[in-house]
């Protein structure tokens, strides 16, 4: 793979006008895409197939729903007031009106319809049902901008009006000020590391081209499939920061062999050919864990794994071709001045410890020294932060942004109706004689904890099917309301004649969340497997994966047990700008699981390639660890910085869904990259001595793939590598 990707890298700096306007068609081909072909996205979750989306299914074919979006339009009476007063019904009444108007709007409910009343027993809330003809995500922001205007309009006679639904929902959003702040400090973090501003610009721009590309494409596909609209976040959030760190670990390749004295062209050769058989196979690590979220059998979930390690894909096609081309353009100029003018004097050779920082090596030193300590220290660290992981609950049931109109609205209606009026369970009854039957079934659901009321049930037109509406006590997004759904199956399972199905919006949440829970050990067996054996054919070792796959469980431990104790349990609320706690979304663990393996390994692969190729060469094994960390880890340290201020960027944004994920991806990179990477590998690389690189004799047949350039050592293009001084001890 070396020989190969010096080739290309040669190729690319030989021809790199041709290879940066290919990339800049491509960039500006998906972009004309995007606009032109681009859909919407939604912001539900389902799993065809599972009872309750196959109950919402028979819903709106038997009940003749047109499947339009609907909000909810809140009011409450003035305090000491009732809604039925001649003046609030009156105010009402013009209120219903104006948005039976609204551009879009089907109908529109008036709550004090005689026919078909939505108010409670005290008269002071009642709210309108305004049904779209378009589903949710063909509403367009003007129509949710009229919405919004008439529900202000609504309280000029003294009425208190809210808006809360489906339809008043908007996709969160890419680009805020804390995500521009995240790439601002990575921009800072490449300008310290590389002592220049032109080649951090550099490096941030190819990476934005990769992004861009993989973002774009993204939504081209919203224009052929319905796909969640967090999904072009991830992607973007994700290819941002490999693209920066794929970028960074090649061009600080080439910039060694440009000290080295090498020329321009041989040193990006070099520099694809050593760093850039790393990205490959850190990306195709990356690639494995978020294609293997198929294995879920989840398709928006398979969605989103598949949009980003798509942009993964660019992004290492991005670092293996646009970096060298740019390159070549750079020349010397990727290197500080005074290095640059030491170059041009013929001042090369120099040894890398001249350009290291004393931190370094006094890490390594003092982590190999105290082995036992360091490694001691970690793993009980790591396991206590793990704790509130055990603890962890997760939902389906967004929560709406604090002092939101949507919060304002579910607030007024729990108040109003009662907690569970905001996540209703429908029971749809068919065959047999269904309105009999859902009738026989009120008393016994009325008698289960935590159910405050049964509707009467109402039968479809040709009394094929009837269904009963069931509002449970407690909140959508409580532990009580989904057991609520387990009792419910398990009360209606025997009734005679009929099928019985319970849906809603908590009933697709249990759902998904079981599916996810049965994926779930299926995903790590078949990820961690394959991972593990594309890290034994780089490293030729057995230990070495099995500690670098053993670190990661420790970093997810401590990323998802930060994670609860911050968005469940409150701590630190305040410093991530949290709007309330609570259950985390139930995609949390699984997606940070994938993305944060394949990131893990990702710099496991950086970091060990370089001990390993130093091993490789004869070094002894501890004094291997040294100069491999020496040589690896201010780069690895720089990369992780930029990826934990890529993520943590998103976490002051208000959509719920991408906090808890950002979050937990900044904290599991900060931990792995600064204690398992950093801290726990050299400590039992150090302790295993020689053993860490055993490889059973009836292994050996395993092919292997050449990551540090042991074939352009062989081909005469690469030096062997020499123990760096003072790692003595």
């Amino acid at each position: 793979m070396a020989r190969l990707l010096y080739r290309l890298g040669v190729g690319s700096h030989r021809r790199r006008l041709a290879v940066v306007l290919l990339w800049l068609v491509v960039l500006l081909g998906t972009g004309a895409g995007a606009l032109t072909l681009s859909g919407t996205t939604a912001n539900s979750f389902s799993i065809p197939g599972q009872e309750s989306t196959t109950a919402l299914d028979k819903i709106s074919e038997e009940f003749g729903s047109s499947g339009g979006a609907t909000a909810r339009v809140v009011v409450k009476a003035p305090d000491g007031q009732t809604l039925t007063t001649p003046e609030n019904a009156q105010l009402i009444a013009g209120l219903v009106q104006d948005l039976s108007e609204l551009d879009g709007v089907a109908s529109a409910s008036n709550p004090l319809d005689p026919q078909a009343p939505a108010v409670n027993q005290q008269q002071d809330t009642a709210y309108s049902t305004v049904t779209y003809s378009a589903k949710v995500g063909d509403i367009t922001q003007e129509q949710k901008d009229a919405l919004f205007k008439a529900v202000e309009d609504g309280r000029t006679g003294g009425l208190t009006v809210e808006a809360a639904g489906e339809a008043t929902q908007s996709p969160p959003h890419i680009g805020g000020v804390a995500e521009a702040l995240g790439v601002i400090i990575a921009l800072v973090i490449l300008a310290v590391t590389y002592g220049s501003l032109v080649t951090a610009g550099m490096n941030l721009l190819t990476a934005s081209v990769g992004v861009g590309i993989g973002a774009l494409g993204v939504m081209i596909a919203t224009g052929f499939m319905d796909l969640q609209s967090t999904t072009p976040i991830l992607a973007s959030m994700l290819g941002l920061a490999v693209g920066i760190d794929y970028a960074l670990f090649i061009i600080n390749r080439y910039r060694q062999e440009l000290r080295h004295g090498r020329e321009v062209g041989d040193a990006i050769g070099i520099a694809v050919g050593t760093a850039g058989s790393a990205v490959v196979t850190a990306g195709i690590t990356v690639v494995i864990a978020l294609a293997g979220l198929t294995v879920a059998g989840i398709p928006f979930l398979t969605q989103m794994g598949v949009a980003a390690a798509a942009t993964i894909v660019v992004s290492v096609l991005i670092a293996i071709t646009l970096v060298p081309a740019v390159l070549g353009f750079l020349g010397l100029k990727a290197l500080p001045r005074k290095q640059r003018e030491a170059v041009r004097r013929g001042e090369v050779g120099e040894t890398e410890e001249q350009h290291e920082r004393g931190f370094f090596r006094g890490w390594v030193n003092g982590v190999t020294k105290q082995r036992v300590a360091a490694l001691l220290l970690a793993v009980i660290g790591l396991g206590l932060v793990s704790v509130p992981a055990a603890s962890m609950t997760t939902t389906l049931v967004p929560r709406p942004v604090v002092d939101s109109t949507q919060e304002r609205a579910e607030k007024i209606l729990a108040d109003g109706f009662g907690a569970g009026f905001n996540g209703p369970l429908i029971v749809l009854f068919e065959g047999g004689n269904p309105a009999q039957a859902a009738a026989a079934a009120v008393a016994d659901i009325q008698g289960l904890d935590d159910v405050a009321m049964v509707a009467p049930p109402i039968p479809d037109a040709d009394g094929t099917a009837a269904m009963l509406t069931v509002i449970p006590k407690s909140g959508p997004a409580s532990q009580e309301t989904e057991k609520l759904v387990e009792d419910l199956r398990a009360q209606l399972a025997d009734v005679e004649g009929s099928t019985t199905y319970v849906t809603g919006s908590t009933a697709v949440s249990v759902d998904v969340a079981v599916t996810l829970d049965k994926a779930l050990p299926v995903y790590l067996v078949l990820v961690v497997g394959l991972a593990l054996l594309l890290l034994v054919l780089v490293f030729r070792s057995i230990l070495v994966p099995l500690v670098g796959v053993l670190g990661f469980l420790l970093t997810i431990g401590a990323s998802l047990g930060a994670t609860v104790a911050v968005f469940e349990w409150g701590w630190l609320a305040d410093a991530v700008n949290l709007d309330g706690t609570g259950p985390l979304i139930s995609l949390t663990p699984i997606i940070v699981i994938g993305i944060l393996f394949g990131l893990a390994m990702d710099y496991q692969v950086f970091l060990v390639s370089r001990m390993h190729e130093a091993h490789a060469h004869g070094i002894a094994p501890r004094d291997a660890i040294r100069t491999g960390f020496r040589q690896a880890a201010p780069v690895v340290v720089a990369a992780a910085l930029i990826m934990f201020s890529v993520f943590a960027g998103f976490v002051p944004s208000g959509d719920a869904t991408m906090k808890s994920i950002a979050f937990a991806l900044a904290i599991g990179i900060a931990v792995d990259a600064f204690v398992v990477r950093m801290v726990l590998v050299p400590a039992a690389l150090a302790l295993l001595g020689k053993a860490a690189w055993w490889l059973p004799s009836w292994l050996r047949w395993l092919p292997e793939l050449d990551v540090e350039g042991a074939g352009l050592e062989r081909d005469g293009k690469l030096e062997p590598e020499k123990p760096l001084a003072d790692v003595a001890g």
